[in-house]
């Protein structure tokens, strides 16, 4: 037996399932995207260029705001009410370096919103930056970093391209992402560089040590190929999967989580760990403060100043170097 129901559209009526059939469970939908967030995505993809992450970055930003904006109208939003979403931020767990980011993400959605013609005034402006704990980063011991580089073993399928991973992210202190995009014709192995392209896109030439022109050598010669004759056409990445596919960042984390299990070395230990240690050893090695900030890619030196805190014996062997009662 059927019934007829009221459609949504003026004058249409359709008949509802069987009432002796068991309705089936609907499959859950995701929720619309606000069209003012769907707006600016447009407008940071296909005007300002973004690099995708970057634009995956503010779309995780803002569905946390617009979460917390439910049913109000971000148009109306007084300062008041956008200073409880930053009290909101705190309250939500995030480290105080996630909460600067998602105020910053909104300042600068407001900042599209005014280019719009959308509001007048931009009042997330006058929200304060949270004050942030300057967090020593994790460094790894350079014997801890010896034993993860040598983790990969010889009766593994990957072996030899795991280690030439493991040993680019140490050598060139390059984060996950940029290894992912590192394609063939960037590393110059003869003559031990490469070029990697970092946020922005923006290009800069790391050198490269024996060890790991050693392994990326290694991988290229001797295992790539046959990965890379899986492939449906020539792939340019360096670094396959087993089916010749571009090998993600989010492989490249699980990867590096395998053998930091697999050396005993802290859990929260990530490929950005190795860009770290990279700087720090640098440091410590005796590398200039602004040659340190090009290989990393920083675009200010502050970001890089962070590393000056870290070796803590650095600091004993000047002190008792040139203090007169060391």
């Amino acid at each position: 037996m059927s019934i007829a129901v009221r459609s949504s559209f003026p004058g249409k009526r359709v008949l509802a399932a069987p009432l002796r059939k068991k309705p089936q469970p609907e499959i859950a939908k995701p929720a619309a995207e606000h069209p003012w967030l769907a707006s600016f995505i447009g407008y940071l993809t296909n005007e300002c260029h973004l690099a995708e992450n970057t634009v995956m970055a503010y779309r995780r930003d803002l569905r946390r705001f617009f979460s917390w904006l439910e049913r109000r109208s971000v148009l109306d939003l007084t300062i008041q009410q956008l200073a409880d979403y930053a009290a909101w931020l705190g309250r939500q767990s995030l480290a105080p370096a996630s909460v600067a980011r998602h105020l910053v993400s909104l300042k600068i959605f407001y900042r599209y919103l005014q280019l719009e013609g959308a509001v007048r005034d931009n009042l997330a402006e006058l929200l304060g930056s949270t004050k942030l704990w300057q967090r020593i980063p994790q460094v790894l011991s350079p014997s801890v970093v010896n034993a993860l580089l040598e983790t990969p073993l010889e009766r593994e399928p990957h072996w030899r391209r795991d280690r030439a991973m493991l040993e680019l992210l140490y050598a060139t202190g390059c984060r996950a992402s940029e290894l992912s995009s590192l394609r063939q014709r960037d590393v110059h192995l003869n003559d031990g560089f490469c070029i990697c392209h970092g946020k922005g896109d923006k290009q800069r030439i790391v050198p490269l040590g024996r060890r790991a022109v050693e392994a990326v050598r290694n991988y290229v010669e001797k295992e790539r190929p046959t990965s890379a004759a899986r492939a449906t056409s020539p792939p340019e990445w360096l670094l396959l999967s087993s089916r010749g596919q571009h090998l993600g960042r989010e492989r490249i984390w699980e990867l590096v989580k395998k053998f930091v299990a697999r050396a005993g070395a802290p859990s929260d230990v990530s490929p950005h760990t190795l860009r770290h240690s990279f700087a720090t050893h640098m440091l410590a090695g005796g590398a200039d403060l602004r040659q340190v900030q090009e290989l990393l890619g920083h675009a200010s030196i502050a970001t890089t100043q962070i590393y000056t805190h870290v070796d803590h014996e650095r600091l004993k062997a000047i002190h008792r170097k040139f203090h007169p009662r060391a």
